[in-house]
């Protein structure tokens, strides 16, 4: 029974595939619906999707994907989260909080030992709420004319108990998330 004042968590489902329909079904037809085009980077598309719907409604999605990762010069990979969208009418209700869990508690089932994501600095507080940590260095990400650095905050989260960010140059071995 769900009570008045604490309504049940949003249940979060696995999709079969994120279309771009699907995108545009949570945050509209806009030519930049993350606030990142003016950054002029080339993304990967993820490869796990996890959605909330509502009344039919596809209304919040995350999105993962397992990347090559070199920190020091020591090849490894890493979980990178990406795509997080809620549709603006239904922020605040705990959305992105539900589909951003399901997301790192299924990444802690691929293997490697960090997520990681990008995004823009206003959103930095959110993540951290959900357990992400701001990586205070510069990340460097492939494009189609070579490496950049990445103008976005990076922010990190473990994936098992006990690890820490190593020390070191970080360089994403593929475009990003």
């Amino acid at each position: 029974m769900t009570d008045r004042h604490f309504p049940a968590p949003p249940a979060v489902v696995r999709l079969a595939e994120y279309t771009r329909a699907d995108q545009i079904e949570i945050l509209g037809d806009s030519p930049d619906p993350f606030g990142v085009a003016d950054a002029g980077l080339t993304w990967l598309p993820k490869e796990d999707h996890f959605g909330i719907r509502r009344n039919g409604r596809l209304v919040a999605h995350a999105g993962l994907l397992t990347l090559p990762l070199s920190i020091d010069g020591v090849d490894t990979r890493v979980v990178g989260l990406g795509g997080v969208a809620v549709a603006p009418d239904l922020r605040g209700h705990g959305l992105a909080r539900a589909v951003v869990s399901a997301a790192v508690d299924h990444a802690r089932t691929l293997g490697p030992r960090h997520g990681l994501l990008f995004c823009r600095p206003p959103l930095v507080p959110l993540y951290e709420r959900l357990g992400w940590r701001a990586l205070d260095r510069d990340v460097r990400v492939e494009q189609p004319g070579g490496a950049v650095v990445m103008p976005l905050r990076t922010m990190w989260i473990p994936l098992r108990d006990g690890v820490t960010w190593p020390p070191g140059e970080v360089r994403l071995l593929s475009l990003p998330m």
